[in-house]
């Protein structure tokens, strides 16, 4: 076995599976303690590279596309720290990350592991239930259903409608951007309702707004991968043009439902001015970006 072990964590090759650890060290970033270890088949693999810097190295794996629903979901956008991917080596076990590099570039060769896509996720994604709380509110995954809890900071329209609960056969995506610390993020569950939603998260009762607390708010890729890794894998909705069109009306409710769920829309939003909930100038606000949907 090719093993090496730092401060940020290690990796240890027996062959057929890369497993990444994270470090208990306080400089870990919160998301990779809490996402925990990953087994990585090497039919995931389509790289690996040892990179020298002047002070420290990394090590970098490149998995094959679509075969984590942890890149899926939060589409490379997660920071540097909490990459799983990327282990940071101190100079004098250089030679170490180097060798394990080779061992796995080795058996992909010996394998003649593909870089194609991958039509179906090759690792699992976080166990379920899971659970996050957030800047906007406590989000909750438990294999079947996603139940949104809003916070006394959310939008006064989000707390006004209660808990949000989604089942996963109504679900066609996530989206998911994290909170940068100089910029929002956001987590949205796209229906079969919302698929041409614009609402603003602040404004979207199918999102969760990240403005807090940065580095709790990443966790919220934790509910994103495990909803991702229960969804139709990419592949199933790819295919020519002609079978994405099909998707896409199939993800897309008809016209005349376009009408009734515009009318309820508007119906819940008069309730809400009517009982003082929203005032004139929310009201009208939200009254157009719901038009804006349609």
């Amino acid at each position: 076995m090719a093993e090496i072990i730092q401060r940020d964590g290690s990796w240890a090759f027996d062959g057929s599976t890369v497993r990444i650890t994270p470090g208990l060290h306080r400089s870990v970033s919160l998301f990779r303690q809490t996402y925990g270890e990953i087994a990585v088949p090497l039919e995931a693999v389509a790289g690996v590279v040892y990179e020298p810097e002047r002070r420290r190295g990394r090590l970098r794996m490149r998995l094959r596309e679509g075969a984590d629903p942890l890149l899926q979901a939060t589409g490379g956008r997660l920071p540097e720290a909490a990459d799983p991917y990327r282990l940071t080596v101190d100079l004098d076990r250089s030679s170490v990350a180097e060798y394990i590099a080779e061992e796995i570039r080795q058996a992909l060769l010996l394998d003649q592991v593909p870089k194609e896509p991958a039509e179906a996720y090759l690792l699992a994604g976080p166990p379920v239930p899971v659970s996050v709380r957030s800047s906007d509110g406590t989000v909750s995954f438990d294999g079947t259903q996603v139940r949104v809890d809003w916070a006394d900071t959310s939008d006064r329209v989000k707390r006004a409608t209660g808990p949000r609960v989604i089942g996963l056969g109504e679900l066609v995506q996530v989206e998911w951007l994290p909170n940068s610390g100089y910029e929002d993020g956001f987590l949205r569950f796209v229906t079969r309702e919302t698929v041409f939603s614009k609402l603003p998260p602040e404004k979207d009762p199918y999102a969760l707004d990240l403005w807090g607390n940065a580095r709790r708010d990443l966790l919220t890729a934790l509910v994103a991968t495990a909803v991702t890794a229960r969804l139709p894998h990419p592949s199933a909705r790819a295919g020519t043009g002609l079978a994405d069109r099909r998707e896409l009306t199939a993800a897309v409710p008809p016209r005349a439902d376009h009408h009734d769920i515009l009318l309820r829309r508007l119906r819940e939003l008069g309730q809400l001015h009517r009982d003082g909930v929203l005032t004139d100038e929310e009201f009208a606000l939200t009254k157009a970006a719901v038009l804006r949907w349609f």
